[in-house]
């Protein structure tokens, strides 16, 4: 999956739903987690878009029971329809055979960190996205804001990490954090998900309905010139001009 450009996913437990996000959506992110056999889904899928396989454990949001559930993972890559798949950074780490498993199929990995709770300080933000940087293709990283200062520090540390080269996605979940889904794009974010109108499955706190978070994305990147003109000044001082009066 080429991510130079961002990428935006909708999220659904039901495959039969992907009609609905073509023109919207870039790529499917599936939640075996909430499917029924989701694995039938995938041979039964003859859909226009691109899947990322993601099988969430109760430990990180999801319904997927411990047992078989990196298996079904590992089966979901061998779907042709299937181009990347999510794993987090606590599996990556403590059974890093499934990333190359799953690289052995041909796919992309997503690895991810969830902080449900709040949102770490700066430099814990920073060791996490290049921890996640270090095992994935994509360093996923979603956290919790308890007030607007820890949106911005999310920004920050997207930001930070873009600069040293790593891919990434960042959010900032919840009622307080939901208008980041719409702004990491200009901070280097490369990858979104939003959930269909008609879906009333619960994926995250915050997230903002597919259609509006495409047009708000689409709206507020097409100023993407000014605000790259605007960090080359930042990061050149002496390249800057002087105001005029």
């Amino acid at each position: 999956m080429n991510f130079e450009a961002f990428v935006l996913a909708a999220t659904t437990n039901d495959l039969t739903r992907e009609p609905a996000a073509r023109g919207l959506a870039d790529i499917i992110e599936f939640r075996m987690d909430k499917a029924d056999d989701p694995l039938a889904q995938l041979d039964d899928y003859d859909g226009e878009l691109p899947l990322i396989a993601t099988n969430r454990t109760r430990w990180f949001g999801g319904q997927a029971a411990d047992t078989g559930r990196l298996d079904r993972l590992s089966a979901a890559s061998r779907s042709d329809h299937v181009e990347v798949v999510d794993v987090e950074l606590e599996t990556a780490r403590g059974m890093e055979w499934i990333l190359d498993e799953l690289r052995d199929n041909a796919v992309d990995c997503i690895v991810s960190h969830h902080t449900f709770e709040d949102t770490p300080e700066r430099e814990v933000l920073d060791a996490i996205f290049r921890q996640c940087g270090e095992y994935g293709d994509i360093a996923k990283v979603a956290t919790f804001p308890r007030k607007h200062t820890d949106v911005l520090r999310l920004l920050r540390s997207i930001n930070v990490a873009t600069k040293k080269g790593i891919d990434v996605a960042g959010i900032s979940m919840g009622r307080i954090g939901s208008h980041s889904r719409a702004v990491a794009p200009i901070y280097g974010s490369r990858l979104g998900y939003a959930p269909l109108a008609d879906d009333e499955s619960e994926y995250a706190p915050g997230q903002i309905p597919l259609e509006r978070l495409r047009t708000l994305i689409d709206d507020l990147t097409a100023e993407s010139e000014i605000q790259s003109a605007a960090a080359a000044a930042e990061d050149h001082p002496e390249n800057r001009q002087p105001a005029k009066h």
